[in-house]
């Protein structure tokens, strides 16, 4: 019988993990450790597990003790960091230091108690004889996995209190901050103000991205993103509307422009609070039960239902179901953009989806009475057809957004009603402006109307929370670029005015990219070549360790330190091929650890080439990004493998977890030194990094060989 390991408590390994709390930025190295030690803990319980369950009667091989030992080891070590970090956070909060403290104390004599017990290795000699083990004490180890769990959790969740609080404080100092800008009238004031109005925000920015990092939810991790994006971009905006506000105070196009941008800032940090809290504030709808894909799928899933359950709901509410998501088809059909074709080809399938509708509901009824197998069968018939129908209705409606949305991105490609308010302005022209003005503001209701038929068929709630930014950011940029335009229009000499004017046109050419990007991921997930676990480059991305970027170099190495870096990189060549012909071996090309091994030797390819001056990485800074890719890969590799080892054995399983149990921390070891601020010595960090890279690599060639053998005797 498997032993459980849930702690008192009620919450387990996945309470532990699944809670969230795993960043804490009270410093890079303080946040760093802490993530570090808790993803190096968690595997080790799933090693505590197999140990627990291993059979009592078999012979003990002294491989095995020793292996059993290595992994009580293991965890005591993993332990004793942790509780280190913990209580340096409980140093630095009063307010939770006794909490944190005797949280820390379970957990260190959790570690040492498991460490005792399985202290087996001299175990098959005779003066081992009333030596209390892990095969005397199963109790004693089930309570101390129990107790380390409950206390690692407990830890956890007061650090990511600490974690919000810290967020709160950084967003009330930069508000505080905002009020005292919108209200300066001097330009020095305003540099001195703005100066620590940019700091507040850069710590602000790590906070947040932080946060975004270890967000497990997708949804709020997009939510995250477009708040933070809206930020990034708006710092810039502010600074440049601000200068025109102060440069032309009496004009009342400036004064608009700026509020603006304070307006949309305030918004994104409140937005930011709500996820961190998780308080929804009265009144506001999930953008999920907007959108069309989600009502069918949903609606679907109930009459799929009714295979198992007669009575599982009403008649009433499948109607109303699909009323309700025939009655968002409007937004197509209403849209005086949708061609005559597509128009009719959606009323007819929505005509066709209410027929089918009432002909189930009249079997469905008939199957209530007569419980036959002709009327059995006649009720899956009608499941099916009515099934069928609501998916062509999602290939018209997605064939119309996307036509819709690349006809919009080819036809304003090349930004002429920009370049013509750029023009108009310049030259003074306020009925040029008044044109183009009008024009701008047509492309924008245009835009933001394809946004949301884009939305409809996005298929993913990160893509459809990406619709919604690129909605309100089309939405409130077109405004405001009417608004800059009309200042440089008053004031056609202004170099500030014309500065600003550049600012918000560049934010709405960003925009107008990130859609094409956006409408290539929502064709991607229709026609099923991305899941919804896979990163979007349409979301935008955290800042990881921008500071550390900023401050390498941007160019490729010289002469010297490529011949330094070519040395290091040939052993690394050698195990992207190793690895390769570990992976030829595996008759299912598509199994996760396999495309997780090749995704790694892909990359550590492209580092190969780079220490050789060669490939598609040609900047320090280029590989660095590359490099955090390679670790989260690994990670990813770790946790496919951890969920294969499952299917073991208990000796086989313990084998494979040791080997886990080598890979991890490389993985943590090469993350850590790519946040480790750099001093300027770029070039030792590279080659710590590569030298690394090359580590992993040679455990995985392991890691595959063994799953490879595992895998063959399984099955």
């Amino acid at each position: 019988m498997a032993a459980s390991l849930g702690p008192a408590g009620g919450g387990g390994a996945g309470a532990a993990h699944g809670s969230g709390p795993s960043g804490f930025a009270f410093d890079s190295g303080l946040e760093i450790k802490t993530r570090s030690v808790e993803q190096t803990l968690l595997p080790l319980v799933s090693q505590i597990t197999t140990l627990i369950n291993h059979k009592d009667n078999t012979k003990k091989s002294d491989k095995t003790l020793q292996a059993i030992q290595r992994v009580g080891q293991a965890v005591n070590l993993a332990v004793g960091r942790f509780v280190k970090v913990g209580e340096a956070i409980a140093d630095e909060n009063w307010d939770l230091k006794e909490e944190i403290k005797i949280a820390c104390i379970e957990a260190k004599q959790a570690g040492e108690t498991i460490a005792a017990l399985t202290d087996v290795s001299s175990l098959n000699r005779p003066e081992s004889d009333g030596q209390i083990t892990i095969f005397t004490d199963k109790t004693g180890v089930i309570k101390a996995a129990r107790l380390l769990l409950s206390s690692v959790t407990r830890v956890l969740l007061l650090a990511d209190r600490v974690v919000i609080k810290q967020i709160i404080r950084s967003r009330n100092k930069v508000l505080a901050t905002m009020e005292r800008l919108e209200k300066v009238n001097s330009f020095q004031e305003f540099v001195q103000i703005f100066s620590q109005f940019g700091n507040e925000m850069v710590e602000f920015a790590h906070l947040t991205g932080d946060r975004q990092n270890d967000l497990k939810d997708e949804k709020k991790k997009a939510k995250m993103a477009a708040a933070r994006s809206v930020l990034e971009k708006c710092t810039m905006m502010l600074l440049t509307a601000s200068k025109t506000c102060l440069r032309h105070p009496n004009c009342e196009s400036a004064h608009k422009n700026k509020e603006g941008v304070f307006d949309r800032m305030k918004v994104a940090l409140d937005k930011v609070i709500e996820i961190v809290t998780e308080c929804k504030p009265n009144g506001e709808n999930d953008i999920s039960s907007i959108s069309i894909f989600t009502g069918i799928k949903e609606f679907k899933m109930n009459i799929e239902t009714l295979r198992e359950n007669l009575y599982f709901q009403s008649k009433e509410t499948l109607s109303a179901m699909l009323e309700a998501l025939l009655e968002r088809t409007e937004d197509f059909t209403d849209c005086a953009y949708t061609s005559h074709e597509h128009r009719e080809r959606i009323l007819e399938l929505s005509a066709q989806a209410r027929t089918e509708l009432q002909q189930l509901i009249s079997v469905w009824i008939q199957a209530q009475s007569r419980k036959t197998k002709s009327i059995a069968e006649e009720l899956e018939l009608t499941i099916l057809k009515i099934s069928h129908n609501l998916n062509e209705l999602k290939k018209e409606l997605h064939s119309t957004a996307a036509q819709l949305a690349a006809d919009l991105l080819k036809y304003h490609a090349d930004h002429v009603v920009l370049k013509a308010l750029k023009l108009t302005g310049v030259e003074g022209n306020l009925e040029g402006l008044a044109e183009y003005a009008c024009k701008l503001s047509e492309q924008k209701e245009r835009l933001v109307e394809t946004c949301r038929l884009l939305r409809h068929v996005s298929g993913t709630e990160p893509l459809e929370i990406t619709c919604l930014h690129a909605e309100e950011t089309f939405q409130v940029t077109g405004q405001q670029i009417i608004s800059a335009a009309e200042t440089l229009t008053l004031h056609p000499s202004s170099k500030i005015a014309k500065e600003n004017l550049d600012v918000f046109c560049e934010a709405w050419e960003s925009q107008i990219s990130d859609m094409s990007i956006l409408l290539r991921e929502i064709n991607d997930v229709f026609e099923g070549r991305r899941g919804e676990k896979y990163g979007y480059l349409s979301l935008p991305k955290p800042m990881k360790n921008s500071a550390n970027l900023r401050s390498l170099k941007a160019d490729k190495p010289d002469s010297e330190e490529q011949a330094k870096i070519a040395k290091l990189g040939l052993k690394l060549g050698l195990l992207t091929s190793d690895a390769n012909c570990e992976i030829e071996k595996w008759e299912d090309q598509e199994n996760e650890m396999v495309l997780s091994g090749r995704n790694m030797s892909s990359m550590a390819y492209s580092l190969y080439l780079f220490t050789r001056g060669e490939g598609p990485l040609k900047t320090y800074q280029d590989l660095i990004h590359q490099l955090e890719v390679f670790a989260e890969e690994g990670l990813k590799l770790a946790s496919s493998v951890q969920a294969f080892s499952k299917q073991l054995k208990d000796d086989d399983k313990l084998m494979l977890l040791l080997e886990i149990n080598k890979f991890v921390p490389l993985c943590h070891q090469l993350q850590t030194i790519i946040k480790t601020p750099l001093q300027n010595q770029v070039f030792l960090k590279v080659d710590k990094c590569i030298t690394k890279a090359r580590s992993m690599m040679a455990v995985l060639v392991q890691l595959l060989s063994l799953c490879y053998k595992l895998l063959k005797k399984v099955r």
